[in-house]
């Protein structure tokens, strides 16, 4: 898949969570299904502040305008994510107001990378580089942070430093709690 392919397959799984989510019947399967959607997002935000939205800003006209647009959408998520990351596995009551606001935050988001960015990056580069980003972002997805960082640095170099810190963190956090490995 090249990297919109990627990026839209993975838009795709995050819409399915939340139908999980809705459809699970009890508290450990909704916070199961939260663990997972905080992980998919978490990875997701960071690579696509890692590798796709420097290509944006370098080759779109608009591109630090439309990127500084989407970095402030991320951050927004981030605090969303990091609320629900907060809350107790015992079917917290804040865990429907969260998700229904993440679910919000993500549907907009996802809209406008589709109908606007995505467009205009394909217009932009070639089928070769798009090709190569997209292996590039599926082999960091293996590597990349598994929990919410609002306060990180969103863009390169320092997010390229920040990162993989992160990361390990995250993966030691994630198999003391027994969540869910990538």
């Amino acid at each position: 898949m090249d990297a919109i392919e990627l990026l839209k397959h993975d838009h795709r799984m995050v819409e399915q969570l939340f139908r999980d989510y809705h459809a699970a019947g009890s508290d450990a399967q909704r916070r199961g299904v939260v663990e997972v959607l905080i992980r998919e997002l978490s990875k997701h935000a960071a690579l696509e502040e890692l590798m796709v939205y420097p290509l944006a800003k370098k080759v779109l006209p608009d591109g630090p305008d439309e990127v500084a647009r989407h970095l402030a959408e991320h951050t927004s998520v981030k605090k969303t994510l990091l609320g629900l990351d907060k809350l107790s596995a015992k079917g917290d009551g804040q865990a429907d107001a969260l998700m229904a606001e993440l679910q919000r935050e993500i549907e907009e988001h996802v809209r406008e990378e589709e109908r606007v960015l995505m467009p205009k990056l394909r217009a932009a580069v070639d089928q070769q580089t798009l090709a190569e980003l997209g292996q590039a972002l599926d082999n960091a997805k293996q590597t990349a942070p598994t929990r919410p960082h609002p306060n990180a640095p969103d863009e390169p170099p320092a997010l390229a430093l920040a990162g993989p810190v992160a990361a390990i963190y995250d993966r030691f956090r994630d198999r003391l709690q027994g969540r869910p490995r990538t």
